[in-house]
């Protein structure tokens, strides 16, 4: 027999030992996805299970890749506000201009002076003919300043903010980040959040594959109970029931897959029109072709493991009476 044949190995050379290692593994992979098909609601209903299991923490990493690729896109267009000396001439303007344009932590230096600041306030602010009754003009002339990427952060906006306010014609500058910084942090607790919900559904998984296996290992005693009988060794009978649980891992990745382009295309348009509303043109990004093999190499080793632990304690507990 095939089972007797594992315990009594075949005096073949190394190079024929190798050969049949590796076929006799796949045939009992693909004889474990016989098994599979043979009781098709169970292993859909399991497989469907696992899908949803890790399409959890999946869907909320892709949910926190995208916010801090949105993120990136607001942070690049910080802005800093320097406000002008009462009094200062354009001269001593535009030499302020001059140099902070020599700043390596600086990409554009834009001036509005106090007239095309006040144009630009009665646009914008509504009260037009109220402000024309005005005798002098209140607002000061503002140089604004984008940083380049390196200084665009929260942090290093602050330091260029900083050198900034130390020169002799600036009043005082303003960074108005505070809304950034507290977006930040929150994207710092999904992320904490993400891997808290993804260890406990991991655990989950390797629960749900261990009992499955459990279930069929019950099922399968007295065939078991032969096995033994006839000297099979508990590797050979053990592979089969952990490419079940590998199967079971790969298939409920590619679902979780599945699962998570479906709730990115959902929810595409409603994040268009939010983004659309701070003048952002960024698409949802899903899971990338290598993010995809994790997924699917992480089901697949939860599927080995929860099969391992789940066969090691119950295959010797089956003796032969």
């Amino acid at each position: 027999m095939r089972e007797h044949g594992e315990l009594t190995r075949s005096k073949l050379p190394i190079s024929g030992q190798i050969v049949m290692f590796f076929i006799r593994h796949i045939q009992q992979g693909m004889a474990s996805i016989g098994e599979l098909w043979r009781n098709p609601v169970s292993s859909l209903m399991t497989m469907a299970v696992l899908g949803v299991s890790l399409s959890l923490p999946a869907a909320l990493q892709v949910l926190v890749k995208n916010a801090d690729t949105i993120t990136q896109s607001w942070s690049d267009a910080a802005e800093i506000s320097l406000f002008i000396e009462e009094g200062r001439n354009e001269q001593a303007v535009q030499s302020l201009v001059s140099r902070i344009k020599g700043y390596s932590e600086v990409a554009e230096v834009h001036y509005i002076n106090k007239d095309e600041a006040l144009a630009e306030f009665q646009q914008l602010s509504g009260f037009g003919e109220a402000l024309s009754y005005l005798e002098t003009n209140p607002l000061p002339a503002v140089v604004t300043v984008i940083p380049t990427d390196k200084y665009s952060s929260p942090d290093g906006a602050k330091m260029l903010l900083s050198k900034l306010e130390k020169e002799q014609d600036v009043n005082h500058g303003r960074l108005n980040i505070e809304w950034l910084e507290r977006l930040q942090a929150l994207i710092r607790l999904l992320e904490r959040t993400v891997f808290a919900i993804a260890a406990l559904l991991v655990l989950a998984v390797v629960l749900i594959i261990g009992n499955t296996i459990r279930l069929a290992i019950m099922n399968r005693r007295s065939e078991i109970e032969v096995m033994k009988l006839v000297g099979a060794t508990e590797a050979f009978i053990q592979r089969p029931f952990l490419y079940t649980g590998i199967w079971y891992g790969i298939i409920g990745g590619i679902l979780a897959w599945i699962i998570i382009n479906l709730l990115v295309w959902y929810l595409d348009g409603a994040i268009a029109d939010l983004l659309g509303l701070y003048d952002s043109s960024l698409e949802m990004a899903s899971l990338s072709f290598t993010e995809l093999l994790q997924l699917v190499f992480l089901a697949s080793f939860l599927g080995w493991f929860g099969s391992y632990l789940s066969v090691r304690q119950h295959l010797r507990a089956i003796e032969p009476s």
